[in-house]
């Protein structure tokens, strides 16, 4: 489902704070991925990102295209209760995140518990 989508479906998530944990985890394909717990439900989840449109104006400065929320694709891979017991899974997720294909650690590490 897209974000607006996943945020419409339960008014609870867009009201609560949410904790990220990185935005660049990748998969075996080189996709990249956004990692964010939501505290009211406990959700994590994954926000795939589209490839950014960059361009470049006549001065020479780039710009980026603004991201459409259809473009953002959310996948739920956990339910997690507290904070510290997710930041107890994700321990060493900072260097983690930056292997090829680093969603295989994750996944690991969530699925350990």
């Amino acid at each position: 489902m897209d974000i607006e989508a996943f945020y419409q479906a339960n008014e609870a998530r867009r009201e609560s704070p949410e904790y990220e944990f990185g935005d660049d985890w990748s998969d075996a394909r080189g996709n990249h991925y956004r990692l964010s717990w939501v505290e009211a439900t406990g959700e994590l989840y994954l926000m795939i990102e589209p490839e950014a449109v960059v361009s470049e104006d006549i001065f020479g400065d780039f710009l980026v295209a603004e991201e459409s929320v259809e473009g953002l694709a959310v996948v739920v891979i956990a339910q997690v209760t507290s904070l510290l017991d997710l930041e107890g899974r994700l321990e060493g997720w900072e260097d983690a995140i930056a292997a090829p294909n680093s969603l295989r650690w994750l996944y690991a590490r969530i699925a350990a518990r």
